[in-house]
């Protein structure tokens, strides 16, 4: 039943609707998110392709490269927490405008380092602390795209819509690791971080003149509206009389609750496990390409766009098969795990790379492992049907904070094995075993369910 207070203050002070009885504003409000989402990642990939030249310029060394590459995620892993509560206090429009904002200015800076000459280790100092910024203010990025899909989207679109903004992640390799790639053989590293801050900065102003929630928004219709509602979607979850009476975080009994639940762990180690596999294709797969397929640094931009691609198409494919599945009458549990557990299976193939010396064969076999691990990427569809009502931008942080831990581990442990061992071999080991580690998340998750808190006696 919807809340009549929301109501009343949504017929006082929103927008008249509009006249027409069907409307589809939804879709571009998922286009928005997507092209935001690509942007994001475009920040936080960039460094992969500018890596090999900007370590020659600056004079770093690959463990140096490794710290670089996973301070995104110290600060990223740390931020999960508060994002969550701005996006639950003040809603998903101003926490993800102002944290798109403050991203791209931090990539725009990342071209400024070394400009003057200074020692290498206050070079690796300014670029560390700037991914650390970088992940701190992109903290909120991904909560708010599961927070905004919740309202937008019924429950039997809500996967694909999931996967569609997921999937962002692979186009925005796909696109940009050829134009980066080129950028940099042709002007140096620096142009690339130039580009991406700019165009970050202009979608943020396109955010903050377009975006808005169901109620206000100028080109959703009533029939829309109801039609979201109806299928489960949280319409009211960022109305202003809402988020006024949410000015007390969840209590310290739901918060335990949500360390405590055998279904959040399941899906914690899961999607811990589908981002190692992420984190390595935007950090070290550039330059594995250069230094041991002895690829230029514009051939590494282009190849790398192929299994970007793949994965892209999986991601896209994966949300479709699961709300196909959801629409037949598949249990919940089944249509969101049968794609996950294939995909992941499908990713372990990364592991046959160090048994073959041709690059064409490789660069298969990286596709095929990407495009697995896109079918399997639905953590945010499992987020959404699993998260309370009460939290839910928090719940999907912590999901959020525990997956990236994977871009602390996945970087420098694959600088050590570099540093260690000379080549890539028991690094591309390593990445693909976490297809069994996702595996077992699928299996301790047991069903899926939106989870309802329980009460503290005091409370009753």
């Amino acid at each position: 039943m919807s809340n009549p207070i929301i109501q009343s203050t949504t017929q006082e002070a929103g927008p008249a609707r509009p006249a027409r009885t069907k409307s589809h504003t939804r879709f571009l409000v998922l286009g928005l998110i997507f092209f935001v989402t690509v942007v994001n990642y475009a920040d936080r990939s960039s460094m992969s392709i500018a890596g090999t030249d900007m370590t020659k310029e600056l004079g770093m060394t690959s463990v140096q490269l490794g710290f670089v590459f996973s301070a995104f995620s110290w600060a990223y892993v740390v931020g999960q927490l508060p994002g969550g509560y701005l996006l639950d206090r003040f809603g998903a429009k101003k926490t993800y405008g102002l944290s798109l904002a403050l991203w791209s200015a931090a990539t725009l800076v990342v071209g400024f380092v070394g400009l003057m000459s200074t020692p290498v280790l206050v070079s690796v100092g300014i670029l560390f602390a700037l991914r650390l910024f970088l992940g701190l203010v992109e903290a909120p990025a991904f909560p708010a795209n599961a927070r905004i899909t919740t309202m937008w989207f019924p429950t039997s679109e809500r996967g694909q819509a999931t996967a569609v903004f997921n999937s962002a992640q692979y186009l925005a390799t796909a696109m940009f690791a050829p134009i980066i790639g080129w950028m940099t053989f042709s002007f140096g590293w620096r142009i690339g971080f130039y580009v991406l801050g700019a165009l970050g900065l202009a979608m943020a102003v396109v955010w903050f003149r377009w975006m808005n929630v169901p109620s206000r928004h100028k080109r959703v219709s009533a029939t829309e509206i109801e039609t979201i509602r109806a299928g489960g979607g949280l319409v009211d979850l960022d109305e202003s009389a809402t988020l006024s009476q949410r000015k007390a975080t969840i209590t310290r009994s739901q918060f335990k609750q949500l360390f405590t639940s055998r279904m959040f762990w399941g899906l914690y180690v899961a999607q811990y496990a589908v981002n190692a596999l992420t984190y390595f294709f935007i950090t070290w797969f550039p330059i594995y390409l250069v230094s041991s397929r002895h690829l230029n640094i514009m051939q590494a931009g282009f190849i790398a766009a192929i299994p970007a691609l793949a994965g892209f198409a999986g991601g896209i494919l994966g949300g479709f098969i699961s709300d196909l599945l959801l629409r037949r009458g598949v249990p919940l549990t089944a249509a969101r795990k049968i794609p996950s557990v294939a995909g992941m299976a499908l990713a372990m193939l990364i592991m046959l790379c160090p048994f073959t010396d041709s690059t064409p064969l490789i660069v298969t076999l990286m596709t095929l492992a990407f495009f697995g691990k896109g079918v399997a990427a639905l953590g945010w569809a499992f987020a959404t049907d699993m998260a309370p009502k009460e939290a839910n931008s928090v719940s999907a942080a912590i999901m959020n904070a525990f997956g990236n831990i994977a871009g602390i581990v996945t970087p420098i442990v694959i600088g050590f094995v570099i540093a260690a061992t000379g080549n890539f071999d028991v690094a591309l080991w390593f990445v693909g075993a976490h297809g069994a580690v996702a595996l077992l998340g699928y299996l301790i998750m047991g069903k899926v369910q939106r989870l309802e808190f329980t009460h503290d006696k005091a409370q009753n």
